[in-house]
């Protein structure tokens, strides 16, 4: 008997050592030859916290007229951007980002004046967009001055709504109503066409990482197509999803998956394929609707956009819309730094210039109809965004993603017994496409990523009892980037 038991034991410590042998070849990843954006403006933001505190000592009636002043520059800023054809380069695309991060200071102490702004944000955000039609959206300086303004006047609002009192925030913020041919039906109080693009962002670490991870980090972690249908008008959201490939879901099932925010895309109608075909939005959302009801598309861990037999999330629009001759992600993302590489390749990622679900808002041609966030949401985004940039920081100083190489026979008998249920419709605990290693990667990421929310959770709750408004978000990466050291 007791030879029986050692013999089962010996022969488990032989699997489990064979089990433990790497197959994974070292990750070497081909960089992106761009460069990391870099905003190298510590003393604004610190300047712009001050401005702030002080603000909120002096009250409305002190700071109205400058408020005032500083909107109707804006607009003036505006008005000359839409009457001229001006340079990306121009020094009046300066001048406008700047007054709007000091103008979101003020409302700071005047905050019946915050939805004003958020609007006028709006308004900024749209006039860019049509100026941009006639740039080369790959040119460095185009792509330097649209991000300067759309995303620095999002961060700008955003920190606004996170020091405001809840009741002056407006869940639904709404952009421009585009027209379109297509089927609409209506979703929490929007009208949404066929063929509209949901650009959402997930409550799940690894969302922050695909919202943050590239040399132009940004808020959108995913993308779907909206197919709207002729008779019953019912929505149905084509989206690929890590763990099961693409699915068609109900705007129920949609809305149930943690969104953070979602933001609503539309094709200009002036576009030259819509001027021929004004149901081309439509077409697209079929035909994406027909492939993904007739055969099931696994998911592209290797972020390949080129190749149309496995769909990551940003594909189901391109691939779909550029079978019909509209080429969205006029400028792609790039990935440039080793450490934020190597990391993503440890997932699975092979190729650093993709097509970025943050991209599509600087796309000139889509117009952005809506936009939902609440505070409570939109301040997990800020925290996880800022974890995200401290780990980063420590991967691009050398910091490897590791994992527990001594799970990793578990981790491939896992995934082993994932293959079988994928084959019969079943979701494995390790998705199809991601290997066992990175399996454990994912995991260490996300037990990592939650320790450390945790802890800045607690700093900035401290903080915000101390000071009395919450920490902004260059203090949050302060905090993070303290225990990110020390994992």
């Amino acid at each position: 008997m007791k030879r029986k038991i050692l013999y089962i034991l010996g022969t488990l410590l032989f699997f489990y050592l064979i089990l433990l042998i790497p197959t994974e070849s070292v990750i070497t990843p081909k960089l992106a030859a761009k460069k990391l954006f870099v905003w190298d403006r510590d003393s604004l933001w610190r300047s712009l916290e001050n401005e702030y505190v002080k603000s909120k000592s002096l009250g409305c009636e002190k700071l109205e007229s400058q408020i005032f002043r500083n909107f109707a520059f804006i607009n003036s800023l505006s008005d000359e951007i839409t009457n001229q054809k001006l340079q990306p380069s121009d020094p009046l695309f300066e001048d406008i980002g700047q007054v709007m991060f000091s103008t979101a200071a003020l409302i700071g102490g005047c905050e019946k004046h915050t939805e004003e702004f958020v609007d006028l944000f709006s308004k900024v955000r749209s006039v860019i967009k049509n100026e941009s039609r006639e740039w080369n959206l790959k040119d460095i300086i185009v792509r330097q001055t649209l991000y300067k303004i759309i995303y620095g006047g999002r961060a700008a609002v955003e920190e606004l709504l996170l020091q405001s009192k809840k009741e002056n925030i407006q869940e639904l913020t709404l952009g421009d109503d585009e027209e379109s041919a297509t089927p609409y039906t209506s979703i929490l109080g929007v009208k949404i066409h066929s063929g509209d693009i949901l650009v959402s962002r997930g409550g799940a670490p690894t969302s922050a990482l695909i919202a943050r991870g590239n040399d132009y980090p940004g808020n959108f972690s995913h993308v779907a197509l909206v197919y709207v249908d002729d008779e019953t008008k019912l929505p149905y959201i084509i989206e690929s999803h890590i763990e099961r490939g693409v699915t068609i879901s109900s705007i129920y099932d949609y809305l149930k998956d943690k969104k953070l925010r979602v933001m609503v895309l539309r094709l200009r109608k002036d576009l030259q394929q819509l001027q021929i075909d004004p149901m081309l939005p439509r077409k697209a959302a079929r035909l994406a609707y027909q492939r993904a009801e007739a055969e099931h598309i696994p998911y592209d861990f290797e972020m390949d956009f080129s190749n149309d037999d496995k769909w990551f999330c940003s594909e189901v629009a391109s691939s779909t819309y550029k079978k019909l001759g509209v080429n969205l992600w006029m400028s792609v993302s790039s990935i440039s730094t080793l450490g934020t590489a190597k990391w993503l390749a440890g997932f699975g990622v092979t190729h650093f210039e993709t097509q970025e679900p943050s991209d599509l808002e600087y796309d000139p041609q889509l117009k952005v109809v809506a936009e939902w966030r609440n505070p409570e949401t939109l301040y997990q985004d800020h925290v996880d965004n800022a974890i995200v940039e401290a780990l980063l920081d420590e991967a691009n100083e050398g910091k490897e993603l590791s994992y527990d190489w001594y799970m990793l026979p578990f981790a491939r008998l896992m995934k082993f017994y994932s293959v079988i249920q994928n084959k019969f419709g079943a979701e494995g605990s390790i998705p199809e496409g991601m290997s066992a290693e990175s399996g454990l990667r994912h995991k260490k990421y996300e037990s990592i990523f939650n320790s450390i929310k945790e802890k800045v959770l607690v700093d900035a709750e401290k903080f915000a009892k101390e000071n009395h408004y919450q920490p902004p978000y260059w203090k949050i990466v302060g905090f993070a980037k303290k225990y990110a050291k020390e994992n």
